[in-house]
């Protein structure tokens, strides 16, 4: 046979089209002699079924966008790493969508993906200060959205988080029971959900025990890299923090450039924590403290989530809301 396809295999086998293409999706209602008659038979006729056409038949492109701020983050690596493992066991791929922490990058992916696509959206949200209401937009028709980490509180979808107010605050009271008085947070998004929900932990620790709030010490940085260099800097040289808490992995990294730019030393002058799922944290000089996020699993979690809507087992707009735990690594930058 020159061109094999689904029907001439039919043909071959004497079998109708729809038991050859249950064999292949593995259905549970073909009996195992059929099913392995079925694919030495494909085998020797070199037939290679036409997923794609099928997935289009059944209006399903077994696809999963995922939508992260930044790839550059070892969190979101890990986490688009579970999200991927789920959807495989699942029959499923991934595609992957960055918004370089862009709102108006985020509202065109989704918008493109509602064209059939994907079947189904996880995201970690970039725009939490602007208008939510465009998800709103598509009504009935909107896909089945999970949020991971970063979430807006104002729609209605499931998602999965981490006590970020909990390791915020035992952070924070880690260093105070280092000997540390003036601890600056270092955020890059105070309007951010994890930027609110970390400052606050904070913020309560030092309340706790005793330690003066000053505000001064709460410092804005940006994406940029360049930009947190100049930030850190001048706020070592002006505040003179004795402890510095990173509310994100790469204001660590920018916090050691600086240190060793001015000549600080980790942890004599300054101890550093700082949340982070770097695996090479320990290899750092000094080894780095972190508030490690369990990202893999995170990302595993988000996945089941949305697969449980798109098997029809729940809502896709109920609030089904999953918190995991991090948990704090001591380590040299903190040592007294």
């Amino acid at each position: 046979m020159d061109s094999i396809n689904i029907k001439k295999l039919a043909e071959a086998l004497n079998l109708s089209t729809s038991t050859i293409s249950r064999a292949f999706r593995d259905n549970s209602d073909i009996n195992s002699a059929t099913k392995e008659r079925i694919l030495a038979k494909a085998k020797e006729l070199n037939y290679q079924p036409n997923h794609y056409a099928s997935n289009l038949r059944e209006q399903k492109s077994k696809t999963i966008a995922v939508i992260v701020p930044e790839l550059a983050n070892n969190y979101f690596s890990q986490a688009i790493h579970g999200i991927e493992r789920i959807a495989r066991e699942n029959g499923y791929h991934i595609l992957i969508y960055v918004t370089d922490d862009d709102y108006q990058k985020e509202v065109t992916f989704i918008q493109h993906l509602h064209n059939g696509r994907a079947d189904g959206i996880i995201m970690s949200v970039s725009g939490e200060a602007n208008d939510h209401n465009y998800l709103n937009k598509f009504g009935s028709k909107r896909l089945p959205l999970v949020f991971f980490d970063r979430v807006y509180e104002d729609i209605n979808t499931p998602r999965v988080i981490t006590n970020d107010y909990d390791s915020s605050f035992l952070a924070t009271e880690h260093l105070v029971e280092q000997g540390c008085r003036r601890i600056a947070y270092l955020v890059v998004n105070k309007s951010l959900s994890i930027g609110k929900t970390r400052m606050q932990g904070y913020i309560d620790a030092l309340a706790k025990h005793q330690v003066p709030f000053d505000e001064n010490l709460i410092v804005d940085c940006s994406n940029s890299y360049e930009e947190n260099s100049m930030i850190i800097k001048e706020a070592l040289i002006q505040l003179k923090p004795d402890g510095i808490f990173t509310s994100v992995e790469r204001l660590a990294f920018a916090t050691y450039y600086a240190c060793y730019d001015l000549r600080i030393n980790i942890p004599g002058d300054l101890k550093v924590i700082s949340f982070s799922s770097l695996e090479i944290a320990p290899l750092l000089n000094p080894s780095l403290t972190t508030i490690t996020q369990p990202a893999t699993e995170i990302g595993e979690e988000a996945a089941k989530l949305l697969f449980t809507v798109l098997d029809n087992h729940a809502n896709k707009n109920r609030l089904n809301e999953v918190v995991l735990t991090s948990k704090i690594i001591k380590r040299n930058s903190t040592n007294k």
